[in-house]
C-alpha cells in the first residue's frame, strides 16, 4: 500500500512474547511506526519493546485493553492501522495479506481465526455465538467477531473512539460500528497458534462481560432486531394464554394483560433506541 502504516500493540505483562513479536515487525519492513502501549505492566514489557525499537508509551496503571487501543489509535500518525495482541497469537508474516486486502477496497480487514485457533472449547462456542448473532444483525457473514488482529484505516476508526470499551471487547464494538455506518468489512482467514503466558481473561468476570456484550451489539447496531422477536414472543405468549384461560374460565387474566402489556413496552423501547442509534451514527460531514 502506498499509505502510511502504523502498528498498535496493547500489552500487560507480555515480557515473553513482546520482544520477538517487536522484532519480526521491524524486520519485515511493514510499518512506518510500531507503537507498544504498555497497560501498567510489572514485569518490563514496555522496556522490553524499547529495546527492540518500537515506540513506547507507558500507561500510568492497567487501564484496559480498549484504553489502549485507543491510546495507540490517537498517537499513531499512519493513515492505516494494523492492531495485534503481543501474547504471540498473531505472526507478522499475515499482515502484507491484511494491507492487500485492505488496498481492494476494504475499510476494515479482520483476521479471522479457524477453530482450532480458538484459546479454548469454551472460548470457541462462545465466539461461535457471538458470529451468528452478528451475521443476523448485520445480514452479513461475520467470521470472527471478537479477533484483535485487523487492520483498519485510521480516520474512520477514529469516528468511533468515543463508542469502545475500556476492556477486551473493543473488537466487538469496532466491527459493528463500521458495518453500520455502512462501510466496507472483510476478512482473511489466519492462523493463530496458542498464546505464550497465561491469558488476563477471567472465566467467569469476563463470561458475564461477554453475554453483556452480546446484548450491547444487538442495541448497538439495530435495536429493533433484538427488540421485536423479544416483543413478539411475548405477544404471542399473552395471546395464547388469553385463549387458554377464555376457554377454561371464561375471562380475561391479570397475567394476560401484563404479558400484553410488556410486549408492547418492549417493541417502544426497541423503537426509541432505533432512533437514538440513528442519531449516534449521523455522519458529521
Amino acid at each position: 500500500m502506498e499509505s502510511s502504516v502504523s502498528i498498535v500493540i496493547p500489552a500487560k505483562n507480555e515480557a515473553r512474547s513482546i520482544g520477538r513479536l517487536v522484532r519480526q515487525i521491524l524486520e519485515g519492513g511493514w510499518a512506518n511506526e510500531v507503537l507498544v502501549i504498555d497497560d501498567g505492566s510489572s514485569d518490563g514489557t514496555g522496556s522490553i519493546a524499547k529495546e527492540q525499537g518500537a515506540d513506547v508509551i507507558w500507561h500510568p496503571y492497567s487501564k484496559g485493553n480498549g484504553a489502549a487501543v485507543k491510546t495507540g489509535a490517537r498517537i499513531a500518525s499512519g493513515e492505516v492501522l494494523i492492531f495485534m495482541d503481543a501474547d504471540g497469537q498473531h505472526q507478522p508474516k499475515d499482515i502484507p495479506r491484511l494491507l492487500s486486502q485492505l488496498s481492494d477496497g476494504y475499510d476494515m480487514v479482520v483476521g479471522a481465526r479457524a477453530s482450532d485457533g480458538q484459546a479454548s472449547f469454551g472460548r470457541g462456542l462462545a465466539n461461535s455465538f457471538y458470529n451468528l448473532l452478528a451475521s443476523y444483525m448485520t445480514g452479513q457473514k461475520v467470521q470472527d467477531l471478537t479477533s484483535g488482529f485487523r487492520a483498519v484505516r485510521r480516520e474512520k476508526f477514529l469516528q468511533f473512539l468515543n463508542l469502545l470499551p475500556n476492556g477486551f471487547s473493543y473488537p466487538t464494538t469496532s466491527t459493528m460500528a463500521f458495518f453500520r455506518a455502512g462501510y466496507a468489512v472483510g476478512y482473511l482467514p489466519i492462523d493463530a497458534p496458542k498464546r505464550i503466558g497465561k491469558s488476563h481473561i477471567k472465566p467467569i468476570r469476563d463470561g458475564i462481560r461477554f453475554l453483556l456484550i452480546i446484548f450491547k451489539i444487538g442495541t448497538l447496531y439495530s435495536p429493533l432486531k433484538l427488540f421485536v422477536p423479544i416483543s413478539f414472543f411475548l405477544f404471542i405468549c399473552g395471546l395464547s394464554y388469553y385463549g387458554f384461560t377464555y376457554l377454561t374460565m371464561g375471562r380475561f387474566t391479570n397475567m394476560s394483560a401484563l404479558m400484553l402489556t410488556t410486549s408492547l413496552i418492549v417493541f417502544m423501547v426497541g423503537l426509541v433506541s432505533e432512533q437514538i442509534t440513528t442519531l449516534m451514527y449521523k455522519d458529521s460531514d
